[in-house]
């Protein structure tokens, strides 16, 4: 009997004990709401997540699935600003999830393809993480690519509908201006007292657009080349189609300095 009595004591003493420990325990949960991330699975290393922060696999919490703040937000590394073209995929889409570079408004409007039924993009990050990818424009021969600068987030260009219109809406406080046969738009724009805008150049990169501007009465052809988008002169080789207006395939071209002696460039001005 002593010993039942001491056995009871015991357990009593160390339900006092532990009971408080793990009171607080409790109580330090309740409450306490953890962020779970989206992020990227394509990577074999890195991996962005919704955030806008990138880390190598290794490192993304295993609770919350997201990355931890130590390298930069919105890291742009290995990105051209002026294209919006990335060489690594998990970057393009750390630097597309910068506000100041991707309009959410603008983002969840455009179609996922190029179907007339196809579906919108439901948040900025599915956007970046679809964008990202590599695209048929980027490819040349079907298996080579035409830059290292093939993960591009800019919103899709030569595209029919609504998307137009949210494509001019980003030339809000831009000139337009046609420039002279073989002018650069930086000359063309200091000659209004305006600088060339780099990263609209990709906006004017669309037949629409350009027929409203210029005559295109030979068409609209898609090219390579830092002068356009562009109208190449009436009076050119016939192997350079006289009349066309001229739209760039590779989006990592976009350049305020290029000029050809016989295209007149579209300029956005500011």
């Amino acid at each position: 009997m002593p010993e039942l009595k001491y056995l009871k004591w015991a357990f009593f003493h160390l339900l006092i004990i532990h009971t408080p420990f793990n009171a607080s325990a409790i109580r330090r949960h309740i409450g306490l709401e953890v962020h779970a991330c989206r992020n990227t699975v394509q990577g074999r290393y890195l991996l962005a997540d919704d955030r806008g922060y990138v880390c190598d696999a290794l490192s993304v919490d295993p609770e919350s699935r997201c990355c931890p703040q130590k390298r930069g937000q919105y890291s742009c590394q290995g990105c051209n600003l002026i294209s919006q073209c990335c060489n690594s995929y998990e970057f393009c889409v750390s630097c597309c999830l910068n506000p100041l570079q991707t309009q959410k408004e603008l983002a969840i409007k455009t179609k996922i393809a190029k179907a007339e039924n196809a579906g919108t993009y439901n948040s900025v990050f599915d956007f970046c993480a679809g964008r990202c990818r590599h695209n048929s424009g980027s490819v040349v021969h079907e298996n080579a690519y035409l830059s290292d600068f093939h993960h591009c987030f800019s919103l899709p260009s030569n595209s029919s509908g609504s998307s137009d219109t949210l494509m001019e809406s980003r030339l809000a406080g831009i000139s337009i201006v046609v420039g002279r046969q073989g002018e650069s738009c930086n000359s063309v724009c200091k000659l209004s007292g305006k600088s060339c805008v780099p990263s609209r150049l990709m906006v004017l990169n669309n037949c629409e657009i350009m027929q409203k501007y210029m005559n295109c009465k030979g068409g609209c052809i898609a090219s390579m080349g830092p002068d356009q988008p562009a109208e190449v002169a009436d009076g050119a080789p016939k192997q350079l189609y006289p009349g066309a207006c001229l739209f760039t395939k590779s989006q990592t071209m976009f350049n305020c300095d290029g000029l050809h002696q016989h295209t007149r460039r579209l300029c956005p001005c500011a």
